[in-house]
């Protein structure tokens, strides 16, 4: 029997019919892909939101001078800008203009002159540097000195719970995508077997013919890679197309945060190589399936 084991050629692999399109698995597996891309672009998108946070906002203060005074808030701001302009570990001092104030407060509080309204803390923005964590004390501490109703905010403090809500939902996108790889393989199990009943008597003869196990799990294998590329390749246009549109309109609003959600060149080809991932595992898993199943047969 072994003495006739010969290769099969395109004519023998019609023995196999590979109609993509009528199938469902085809179907099913471009469903699994577009949610699969959907997931790990969320979570690229949000790490690198996580990190562009981190790098913006971490290392930043705010500072409120709350006097009621004019007066005495206008000498408190400039005594506070010239101690923070000699601190250690100060990168950069800005305090906000009448018209960024303006700016910032006119959403809530309407147009018009505020200061005839209310009084207006004045505010300032400071940069520390990355390693300069550990003078925060001391910053404080000269700020305190020279401005005495000066309120200090470190912005990674009240930034600290947004971070941990990313990184939660940055791990549930991995989940999901951990999730979405093994209902691809269940899938492709579920077809492997499915296409092996029906073609049982078709891999009999193939068997008297002198076929071994590894040339007809080849053939099986073949017409899952195709039906997993083409459902990868339509779940990855499809995901495309979603991701494209939302980024376009996450753009149109203007938010610093939501456009840090976008994903660079790198992130876009980690996306495109996800369905190219997903036909090596499908044919990996059907091949081990295919196998296994036929070794039972004989």
């Amino acid at each position: 029997m072994k003495a006739g084991v010969r290769k099969f050629g395109a004519a023998d692999r019609r023995l196999l019919p590979e109609g993509r399109l009528a199938g469902p698995m085809p179907w099913v597996i471009a469903i699994m892909t577009f949610l699969t891309v959907l997931a790990a672009a969320a979570g690229l998108g949000l790490g690198s939101a996580a990190g562009n946070l981190d790098a913006s906002m971490a290392n930043r203060l705010t500072v409120q001078i709350m006097a009621a005074n004019p007066d005495r808030r206008e000498a408190e701001a400039a005594a506070a800008l010239g101690a923070l302009e000699h601190a250690p570990g100060v990168t950069r001092v800005h305090r906000l203009t009448q018209d960024e104030m303006q700016k910032l407060l006119e959403p809530w509080l309407g147009g018009g002159s505020l200061e005839a309204d209310l009084p207006i803390p004045a505010m300032i923005d400071v940069d520390l540097a990355s390693a300069a964590g550990d003078r925060l004390d001391a910053v404080r501490g000269a700020i305190g000195a020279a401005a005495p109703s000066a309120r200090v905010d470190s912005n990674a403090t009240w930034l600290a719970p947004l971070g941990r809500l990313i990184g939660a939902l940055r791990w549930l996108a991995i989940t999901l995508v951990l999730l979405m790889i093994g209902a691809t393989a269940a899938t492709v199990v579920l077809a492997a077997r499915a296409a092996l009943d029906t073609h049982r008597a078709t891999i009999e003869v193939l068997h008297l013919m002198g076929a071994t196990d590894v040339q007809v799990a080849r053939l099986f294998q073949r017409r899952i890679a195709l039906d997993a590329l083409f459902g990868g390749a339509v779940g990855l246009a499809a995901a495309a197309l979603v991701l494209v549109l939302l980024g376009s309109r996450a753009a149109a609003l203007g938010s610093d945060l939501l456009g840090s959600v976008a994903l660079g060149p790198l992130a876009w080809a980690l996306l495109i190589a996800l369905p190219i991932l997903g036909v090596l595992l499908a044919m990996l898993v059907a091949r081990a399936t295919i196998l296994r199943a036929l070794g039972r047969m004989l």
